[in-house]
């Protein structure tokens, strides 16, 4: 039996609208993740700092700010610096398709819009999980 996936959820900026990212984090909790919810107000470097201290495999940001652009990239910077280019790094909130295509060739995760089942999400950690996982075999 694997372990469970573990996954930090975190509100970057200066953003207050915590509400999707406390929905999304019990949604993962009850497919049988570990979460750890860092709480609003937090810096790309508390996220990855706290990334590696718990030793996540994803990292979802919830960003509303319009800031995605900025905030997505340093925290996939932060994470690369540490040594873990292996942890997942996906998220959502409000952002254009074509953003969300520009992060995504930039290597970040497959990223979620207003209205996104939380079970699609679910699905697609515990996909990248089991793929990954077997890479590993």
């Amino acid at each position: 039996m694997s372990r469970p996936i573990r996954v930090l959820v975190a509100k970057p900026g200066l953003d207050g609208h915590d509400r999707g990212a406390k929905v999304v984090a019990a949604a993962l909790r009850d497919a049988g993740m570990e979460v750890i919810y860092t709480g609003l107000h937090q810096t790309p470097e508390m996220i990855a700092s706290a990334a590696i201290q718990e030793d996540v495999d994803v990292v979802g940001l919830s960003i509303l700010s319009g800031a995605h652009m900025t905030l997505f990239p340093r925290v996939q910077q932060l994470l690369r610096e540490q040594g873990r280019d292996d942890v997942l790094l996906t998220g959502g909130g409000i952002i254009p398709k074509e953003d969300m295509a520009a992060l995504e060739t930039q290597g970040v995760g497959k990223l979620f819009g207003p209205g996104t089942s939380t079970a699609d999400l679910v699905e697609y950690i515990k996909t990248w999980f089991a793929e990954r996982q077997s890479q590993e075999a």
